[in-house]
């Protein structure tokens, strides 16, 4: 292969290739007029990332890509450059005017905003794949013997330390950091003493990724939850303006639940809850029938509830936040996407555990997708003709990021592209083998990439992953730290590392 050939300059090489070369030419100059990523020159393109990004009055400029807004009042281009200064977005337009900015060259490149995940659970990192083939309980069959209830919550999240809360909480939000997702809620059920909420709240903040704390339940004797909810707030959450949120977490299936509900409530949190079958639907439709619902519940799952919660929930403005991937494999029952759409509520997308599956929001855009035209395509097999319209490529990417935004109460931060929000991007690279040749940008998104399509994250303006590479982080070290952790934990749980069980 010859370079120069290859960056669209042909040259004379031997004999029987110059009628190939000749062609390749002339096909090259026929498609320039279709490229969707034609840009002009790009001046002073570094290939370091920009210089103190994110610091107050720093400049730089995204240019030429195919720029996905998710913002319908700023639109999308083929081409298109977006200015960043400091942790905001100045303007997002084409042939943008940035003085001596920073360059950085998007050609080739989709750049939209980052993926809002509303519900994971990072403190079982190290736990990842354990349970890969487990169901959420026993169901008194062998295939439901290892099972969430009782392994990861019942013998391995009792022996967690602090230190294993931090690493676990740290090398999660960096994972996800390296695959797009800028903002999660992090549903942290590990607060077995205000130390353990300490080092998770640590860990987040360390992983400068925008993340918003779920403080849940914990285990054992030195448990204090819901009360340490007033330090913690007082403590890490006394401004509005800052990377790290606080969200009460409020499981109705605990006894109890109306104190959690209470001081959230108090402190003006979030409130949010799982709500899974028939161990929450009666206290589900208690609170619903109590109107006790409000615009600060988020509620996970909504699978098996009923037609009057639901109705009830829509009333009150609740946030749903659906973890499809998961719920398909864990027996949560059927993921409510056809529900929650008819009823006028959009939901956002969550990954749940990884002791099961994949935290990449590629994964979980295309199995929302895949399970919503599927359950609607066997209605009309079926003979149907009343049907809900189809869930496209660009209804999920709104799930992934402004509906995240909303659920979360950010949206007014994140969540698009919009000049006067946080600078929370991702540059995708459309040029890889997998995606090339561009033509449809949402469709690529979904359809086509995955985590190493990822090629920078940026988060409140600042340059977090470049490259295809993270910034500001010894991932080997981390690396052996969250093997360390893991060991530990097998071993304190009374739990037998095997590879090929």
């Amino acid at each position: 292969m010859c370079r120069l050939c290859d960056e669209g300059r042909p040259q004379a090489h031997f004999e029987p290739r110059r009628g190939f070369l000749k062609a390749v030419a002339t096909t090259a100059v026929a498609a320039a007029g279709f490229n969707l990523l034609t840009a002009p020159p790009v001046a002073a393109a570094s290939a370091r990332p920009p210089v103190n990004s994110g610091g107050a009055g720093r400049r730089y400029i995204i240019r030429g890509g195919a720029v996905m807004s998710m913002d319908p009042k700023v639109g999308d281009f083929a081409e298109a450059d977006v200015l960043v200064e400091g942790k905001k977005i100045l303007a997002v337009g084409r042939n943008l005017q940035a003085g001596g900015a920073a360059v950085i060259d998007a050609r080739g490149r989709i750049v939209m905003p980052g993926f809002i995940d509303t519900h994971h659970h990072q403190f079982e990192t190290a736990l990842r794949s354990f349970l890969a083939d487990g169901l959420l309980g026993a169901d008194g069959k062998p295939h439901g013997e290892i099972n969430y209830r009782d392994y990861i919550l019942g013998k391995f999240s009792p022996v967690y330390r602090p230190k294993d809360v931090y690493i676990n909480e740290l090398f999660g939000a960096l994972s996800q950091l390296d695959a797009g997702v800028t903002t999660v809620h992090d549903v942290s059920q590990i607060h077995h003493s205000p130390q353990h909420s300490d080092a998770a709240i640590k860990g987040i903040v360390d992983s400068g990724r925008r993340t918003a704390f779920g403080y849940f339940e914990g285990r054992g004797a030195l448990a204090q939850y819901p009360d340490d909810a007033r330090r913690i707030k007082k403590q890490y959450f006394s401004s509005a303006d800052q990377l790290v949120t606080m969200i009460m977490g409020g499981e109705i299936y605990l006894p109890g639940y109306e104190k959690t509900w209470k001081i959230g409530r108090e402190l003006g949190l979030q409130v949010a809850a799982h709500v899974v079958g028939a161990r929450t639907a009666p206290i589900f439709d208690a609170l619903a029938t109590a109107n006790q619902f409000g615009p600060d519940n988020l509620f996970i799952h909504m699978a098996g509830m009923s037609d009057m919660s639901w109705q009830k929930a829509k009333d009150a403005g609740v946030a749903v936040s659906l973890a499809v991937p998961i719920e398909m494999n864990m027996r949560h029952g059927q993921p409510p996407i056809l529900k929650a759409l008819s009823m006028g509520i959009e939901p956002s997308l969550s990954v749940d555990v990884e002791c099961t599956l994949t935290a990449d929001f590629f994964t979980q855009m295309r199995t929302t997708m895949a399970l919503q035209r599927m359950l609607v395509n066997d209605k009309a097999l079926a003979g149907q003709t009343d049907l809900p319209e189809l869930l496209t490529t660009r209804d999920v990417l709104r799930f992934a990021t402004m509906q995240g935004a909303k659920d979360l109460k950010l949206d007014h931060k994140v969540g698009s592209l919009t000049p006067g929000k946080e600078a929370d991007i991702i540059i995708l690279d459309a040029t890889s083998i997998n995606v090339t040749p561009l033509n449809h940008v949402p469709g690529a998104v979904v359809s086509l990439m995955e985590r190493s399509n990822v090629e920078t994250v940026i988060v409140a303006g600042k340059v977090r992953k470049w490259k295809g590479q993270v910034l500001d982080a010894n991932l080997n070290m981390l690396r052996k730290e969250l093997e360390a952790s893991r060991d530990y934990l097998f071993t304190a749980a009374g739990i037998p590392q095997n590879l090929f069980r």
